[in-house]
């Protein structure tokens, strides 16, 4: 799938829905919730009863999560209880960048 941002994302296996922030840099790729592909749209398909136990991380609401290589960055618009990975790597979750201070 070629993702662009601002486009809704919805998982198959749990309650998840994302929106994406920055695109990746390339073409195709594949972006999972609970080792299953999401889906293009804004309503959740599954209950999270069919996610492999491997696959478990849960997504926060509200939260960003990036992959660094590719550049890719997803807002969470509804928690879920899968892990989210681009092509198989895991997405992080974005920490905020430290204040200077004011000394």
């Amino acid at each position: 799938m070629i993702l662009k941002v601002g486009q809704s994302l919805a998982s198959n296996v749990d309650t998840t829905t994302l929106i994406v922030v920055r695109s990746p840099q390339g073409g195709d790729v594949t972006l999972t919730c609970g080792g299953s592909a999401m889906e293009e749209g804004k309503k959740p398909s599954g209950d999270g009863s069919a996610i492999d136990p491997a696959n478990t991380g849960g997504a926060l609401l509200g939260k960003r999560y990036v992959d660094e290589s590719s550049g890719l960055e997803v807002l969470c618009t509804k928690s879920g209880q899968g892990q989210l990975a681009l092509d198989g790597v895991a997405l992080v979750l974005k920490t905020a960048k430290p204040l200077p201070s004011s000394d």
